[in-house]
């Protein structure tokens, strides 16, 4: 990993002292207007992830929306758009492992999904022992002066803001990880292969931290930009309706590959009928043309955004201790 330790731990003992401070003026969690579903644990903690405000603010901002889409009371699915303050929720466990995980829901770079993708994740994996932070990132469509690399400027600064506040979460700083789902899964592979990549100018301290995680995980990814095995709603709402073949290239992670990537592990279903399998397959090959470590999982069936709820029953609701198992020998613990 390409982050100094001594940068690390100054960077971490400034923010224990800022903590309580930050903790007290940070944006809370996307809510729906009839507040959070009852039953399960909501995050209490978040996490701004620009202290000045997200740069290349669009003349005319959004404005962030929650939408219920479940029609059960006692099953949330939620979906937030219009994100100008991207930020971070946090699951600490009540006995931290000392490794963390950069959770990336999906939702076609038309939404962020709040629960399927990113706080069922999170309870599962605070439950043994990570601590889990769930990224709202903002949307490409929505105007910001970086364009189509507005995500993944907010996936970077997340690992960085990760890394330098680790004492305050008992975390190693080495041991900070990246799962994403379809949409999110495009921007978890983005991340673990263009982390060295200068998308925005540095801010504060934390900028100088890497951005590489520990390993990476996405999950029923999105990954080609060009036809045929391109979502298009993702490529349309990241790229616009006509992009050069030079940015479906530059947006395609497949063919972004370096030889310093982290480890992969790569899941999914081969009846998935809105992102084709052969998106995870061309990951997989890129991956091993550069030497990189990899581990591909595919299910017979499952379908699409299964995560763990729609897994439940079927032989792929083995898939998160298959990831368990197989992140052990990354580092990540």
């Amino acid at each position: 990993m390409n982050s100094d330790r001594r940068s690390l731990l100054g960077a971490g003992l400034a923010a224990s002292l800022l903590g309580a401070t930050r903790l007290s003026a940070q944006t809370p969690p996307p809510s729906a207007p009839e507040g959070p579903p009852p039953g399960l644990p909501q995050p209490i903690e978040t996490i701004d992830l620009w202290p000045g405000g997200a740069p290349g603010m669009p003349a005319q901002p959004p404005v962030e929306q929650v939408e219920e889409r479940s029609a059960d009371p006692l099953v949330a699915d939620r979906a937030v758009r219009g994100i100008t303050v991207p930020r971070l929720s946090v699951f600490r466990p009540d006995r931290p492992n000392g490794g963390a995980v950069l959770l990336i829901p999906g939702g076609g770079y038309r939404h962020v999904v709040v629960d399927k993708e990113g706080y069922e994740m999170a309870r599962w994996l605070s439950a043994r022992g990570f601590t889990a932070f769930v990224l709202f990132y903002r949307l490409p469509y929505d105007g910001w002066a970086a364009g189509p690399d507005v995500c993944l400027s907010d996936a970077q600064r997340a690992m960085r803001i990760i890394r330098q506040r680790h004492r305050d979460f008992a975390l190693d700083p080495e041991r900070v990880a990246a799962m994403g789902f379809s949409a999110g899964g495009h921007l978890c592979a983005d991340l673990a292969t263009r982390f060295a990549q200068r998308t925005y100018d540095p801010v504060d301290e934390a900028d100088r931290l890497g951005a590489r995680p520990v390993c990476a995980a996405p999950v029923y990814p999105v990954m080609a930009m060009q036809a045929p095995h391109a979502h298009p709603g993702s490529r349309e709402r990241l790229l616009g309706p006509s992009p050069s073949a030079a940015l479906e290239a530059a947006h395609s992670p497949h063919r972004n590959v370096p030889r310093d990537a982290p480890p992969f592990f790569i899941l999914h279903a081969e009846d998935d009928d809105v992102v084709p399998v052969e998106n995870s397959l061309l990951l997989r090959a890129a991956l091993k043309a550069q030497g990189v470590a990899v581990e591909t999982h595919l299910f017979r069936h499952g379908g699409h955004g299964f995560g763990l709820r729609k897994a439940t029953g079927k032989p792929v609701a083995a898939w998160p201790e298959l990831w368990r198992d197989w992140a052990r020998g990354t580092g990540l613990g």
